[in-house]
Parts: structure tokens; sequence; C-alpha cells
């Protein structure tokens, strides 16, 4: 079950939809997340009372169209895994929102089971004691 992150400057709400569903159709393609199993926050920042700052880090050359995607999901995926849903988030992004590659930036970070809890005051993914 991951979690998501997505943060864009000045983007309306047709717009982080579209980049919401581009990072729900990556993960289930690339790594088998089932379609229901979406948990997402979008926030589009005014680059007034709150922005994104960016550089150039690694040559890519990145503009105001910047968006940091950032999800939390269990540990388990391979490093192609990982690969392919980068590439796969990239793509989308494109095609359903008109971002380009660069200004994609993703970050995974990975826990364990007892890290979650669904609601009720649970973790579900842990056996039952």
């Amino acid at each position: 079950m991951p979690f998501v992150r997505i943060d864009a400057l000045r983007a309306d709400g047709e717009r982080l939809d579209a980049l919401g569903r581009a990072v729900q159709d990556a993960l289930v393609e690339t790594i088998g997340i089932p379609p229901d199993d979406r948990f997402q926050v979008l926030t589009s920042h005014d680059g007034v009372n709150s922005t994104l700052r960016y550089g150039t880090y690694y040559g890519v050359r990145r503009d105001d169209d910047i968006v940091y995607v950032a999800i939390t999901l269990r540990s388990g995926r391979t490093d192609e895994q990982k690969q392919a849903l980068y590439r796969r988030i990239a793509e989308l992004a494109q095609e359903y929102a008109g971002t380009e590659p660069r200004n994609v930036f993703v970050l995974l970070t990975e826990n364990t089971s007892s890290d979650w809890s669904l609601g009720n005051g649970v973790a579900q993914y842990l056996a039952p004691a």
C-alpha cells in the first residue's frame, strides 16, 4: 500500500488530478499495486505563501513546472521495478498532465509492515497477536 504525496507549483485541480492518476497508473502497471489502493495527498503551491525550490543537480534543467512525487511503501521491490516505476511516472505525467519528464522528481521511501496502520489503530499487515 503506497502513500503518495504530490507537490506542484501553481497547479489547478485538473492538473493535480492528472498527476495523481499518472502516479497511480504507473504503480499499478509496474509494481502490481491494486487499482483501488489509492492514498494520495495532492498539493498545489501558489509560489508566494508556499513554493517549491529546485536546482539543476545532475545536469537536469528543471523549471517552474517541477513536480515532486514522494512515495512511501513497504520494501521488497527490485531496482529494475523501481526504474520502471520512475520511467512510467515520467511518461504518464507528460501524457496526462503535460509535464516534461525532466520536471518529474520522484522519491521512494521504503519501510516495513509494522510501520502501517490503515485505520482503527491497528497494524493490519502484522499477524494477529
